[in-house]
């Protein structure tokens, strides 16, 4: 018959589950209820496949019932004979009659009985505040498959080894999603991630995601799917005052598990949520992603604590580099409990002996020259234990630092050689990073390093130049550098007991922070990563800078000339520019500002001299009863203030513009 056949391919197909079977086989000999819950596809209706043939071997009658097919009445569920199984799946439509489930109709039932419920969700409350039925009820959480059951799977069914490991990795062991992939494998794709195959996102989220009741809360279930965690507080700021009502909606929602961050959707829901907006309306995934950073970084900086701050960073980044293209980025490790900490007393013997292991004896020293003369540089990645597991330094390099370390000498020439830092600017420098057991390979020490450096361009306003050259292999992180705005430094490359290190650098007078983010965006987003990125923007020396401000006042209502003026493309204006507002018009807005905040004897006369100029100087010195030479020493005054206040806006030492 057509259903044996079809019932010995289902066992043909079928793999794992071992734990769950046992405890099938040993409710057999007893009696009670197991009840599985697990989001759509994980493979329930599976189990309760295997679960009828395990039974029936036994010589025990199955009574199968699933509630797509049933009609709500007073005979809703089948009466049962002594010694029958009922598998009863997709539980979730009777939830309506879920204390009549239990309080009636499963204690009616014969004393022998062995009943199966699955659906996608768990037994509510009212199961657990019975003593009876908390003794008598085995939960089974169904989760994805494990990598050595996928792997038997996709081997049964015939997938090439060279794309087993990649379609393991897409679908996390999600049982349905890895059927599907098989299924488009046969048909001829290759993906390496589950947005190339947009016919399959689709089908999945048909199977497996309940429909959301209005836009507004699909918006919150396509937010909780791009943000690493999701709280009552991320929601209202990206989707306003109904955040309550959303997140109490989505913390019921079977594919999303409540932690102690906030909520999370699982991996297969998140990747095909995220993939499907992605795809469908590419405009409002990169609005919506504008607005999460944005609520992300906002939190991230109202953090007073440094390792809150850097297990944040590293939870978005994980997120984030499952969606990327570049094969460093993709997949980082989770921190898997690791975390960053500063230097403490006991660690430099065992920074110095793994950088021994891994780049040998010259670069250990140096990293215990820096250990005894920087030890603020330093953290440590620890494991949920304490013990350190890897390490990052990033120098703030002086002048009086050359001449120890040919790594940091090589990155202070470059920096100075290509624009120099000016009075009160920082050259940061990321000179080491190790993981024990990994070096420089994929570990959670990756990851807590890349939020580390994120971390500091957040938070570090007054900063020139970034430049990294703590990676030992160019081919290996060059792509990962490159996307991420720092380009090879040139000439900075430097050899430490033969190992040659490359030097990655990044100018944020050229490219601020503010514009940086806005890149990242956009090529997360699918725009093509350049490396021309703020090349024409200006860096002006202190001097140079003061004499584009004398002219921008004096041309301020000559707009020929000011179209000329370098300050255009100075770091103060692009970082003040509003949506709609041309570099002009922000520069003569930031003079107007400068002007407002002088001491009240020079305000009125740079008012008049430059905002708002009706006559000529001597006659502004004669109305304010000033002698010119009086005159011309304010007005000079008043020019100077302008401009340290400017310059303190370029170089960062003034948070805000605006």
């Amino acid at each position: 018959m057509l259903g044996e056949r079809l019932q010995c391919l289902r066992r043909r197909s079928f793999v794992g589950r071992d734990r769950e079977v046992a405890l099938f086989r040993s409710a057999l000999a007893d009696s009670g209820l197991l009840f599985v819950h697990g989001p759509g596809g994980v493979g329930k209706s599976a189990l309760l496949d295997m679960f009828a043939d395990v039974a029936a071997d036994a010589g025990r009658s199955v009574v199968r019932v699933d509630a797509r097919h049933l009609r709500l009445g007073p005979d809703v569920l089948p009466a049962l004979a002594e010694g029958e199984v009922l598998l009863l799946d997709t539980y979730e439509l009777l939830e309506p009659l879920d204390d009549w489930v239990r309080e009636q109709y499963l204690p009616s039932l014969p004393g022998d009985a062995l009943v199966v419920i699955a659906g996608r969700r768990a037994p509510g409350a009212r199961w657990y505040a019975d003593p009876a039925w908390r003794d008598l009820m085995h939960e089974i959480a169904l989760g994805n498959l494990p990598p050595h059951d996928g792997r038997t799977y996709l081997t049964a069914q015939g997938v090439p080894e060279k794309l087993r490991d990649r379609l393991l990795a897409i679908s996390h062991g999600h049982p349905l999603l890895l059927s599907m992939l098989v299924d488009a494998v046969n048909k001829g794709a290759e993906p390496y991630r589950i947005g190339d195959v947009p016919s399959v996102v689709g089908a999945l989220l048909a199977q497996t995601i309940d429909q959301a009741p209005s836009p507004l809360h699909r918006a919150a279930l396509e937010l909780c799917a791009h943000a690493p965690v999701t709280t009552e507080d991320l929601l209202r700021a990206v989707l306003g005052e109904e955040a309550g009502e959303l997140f109490a909606w989505l913390r019921t929602l079977p594919f999303v598990d409540d932690g102690p961050e906030g909520l999370y959707p699982h991996d297969v829901a998140r990747d095909a949520l995220d993939a499907d907006l992605r795809w469908r309306d590419a405009d409002r995934y990169a609005g919506l992603q504008r607005q999460v950073s944005a609520a992300l970084r906002a939190r991230i900086l109202a953090t007073v604590d440094e390792r809150e701050q850097i297990q944040l960073l590293a939870d978005i980044i994980a997120v984030d580099g499952a969606r990327s293209k570049v094969a460093t980025c993709s997949n980082p490790p989770a921190t898997m409990q690791a975390y960053a900490d500063t230097l403490q007393d006991g660690d430099r013997a065992l920074i110095i002996a793994m950088t021994v292991a891994w780049q040998g004896k010259e670069q250990a020293e140096l990293a215990a020259y820096w250990l005894d003369r920087r030890p603020e540089a330093f953290r440590v990645f620890r494991t949920a234990s304490g013990e350190p597991r890897g390490y990052v330094a990033c120098l703030e390099l002086a002048e009086t630092d050359l001449g120890a370390d040919p790594g940091a000498d090589a990155m202070w020439r470059y920096a100075h050689a290509h624009g120099a830092p000016r009075a009160g600017e920082r050259v940061r420098a990321w000179r080491f990073f190790l993981d024990r057991d990994y070096g420089q390979l994929a570990s959670p020490s990756v990851t807590l390093f890349a939020a580390c450096q994120v971390l500091d361009a957040l938070i570090r306003h007054d900063t020139a130049w970034t430049l990294v050259g703590a990676y030992a292999d160019p081919t290996l992180w060059a792509p990962t550098m490159h996307n991420l705005g720092f380009e090879p430094a040139e000439g900075a490359e430097y050899t430490i007991g033969g190992t040659r290190f490359p030097v990655f650098a990044h100018d944020w007078r050229r490219t601020d922070v503010e514009e940086w983010l806005e890149i990242l965006h956009a090529r997360h987003a699918g725009a093509p990563a350049s490396a021309a990125d703020g090349a024409d923007n200006t860096v002006l020396s202190e001097p140079q800078f003061a004499g584009a401000v004398r002219s921008a006042l004096r041309d301020l209502h000559t707009p020929d000339l000011l179209h000329e003026n370098p300050l255009l493309r100075s770091r103060v204006v692009r970082q003040s520019r509003r949506d709609g507002m041309t570099p002009a018009e922000t520069l003569g807005e930031l003079l107007q500002t400068a002007v407002s905040v002088l001491p009240a004897d020079l305000r009125a006369l740079a008012d008049r001299t430059f905002l708002h100029p009706v006559t000529t100087q001597e006659r502004i010195a004669q109305d304010l009863y000033l002698s010119f030479n009086t005159y011309r020493r304010h007005r000079d005054r008043a020019v100077t203030k302008i401009t340290e206040w400017l310059w303190a806006g370029e170089t960062g030492h003034r948070t805000s513009t605006r």
